[in-house]
């Protein structure tokens, strides 16, 4: 019964630390470039059985030719950063003469 008490009480506490006022399906960009292709990030199903719910913030650079170079988590529920992540490393921007820094924000919640 231990064993799967500890992790447990240690998301549970990173949900209610990390939790918005208000969580929604939306995505909050801050960004200087378009998106041109976007994907939406899978609901894990530890989040789901927990009812889990929140945002991950992310600091993304990303190439001059649209692709994504690096991703830096910001903050969110360790849960749902790994969904958050795998989604955003398929995103493209369009184009620019230089590598630019996008403020990225993912919010999660069970429907």
């Amino acid at each position: 019964m231990r064993t799967w008490f500890a992790p447990a009480l240690f998301v549970l506490v990173q949900v209610l630390l990390c939790v918005p006022p208000q969580a929604s399906a939306q995505e909050s960009v801050e960004s200087v470039r378009k998106v041109v292709t976007r994907v939406t990030p899978q609901y894990p199903r530890l989040a789901r059985s927990m009812n889990l719910q929140g945002a991950v913030k992310m600091v993304v650079v990303v190439e001059p030719n649209g692709s994504l170079k690096s991703v830096e988590v910001r903050g969110g529920n360790p849960v749902l950063v790994q969904a958050a992540e795998k989604a955003l490393r398929q995103w493209k921007w369009e184009p620019s003469g230089h590598a630019t820094s996008e403020l990225i924000e993912l919010r999660f919640a069970p429907r």
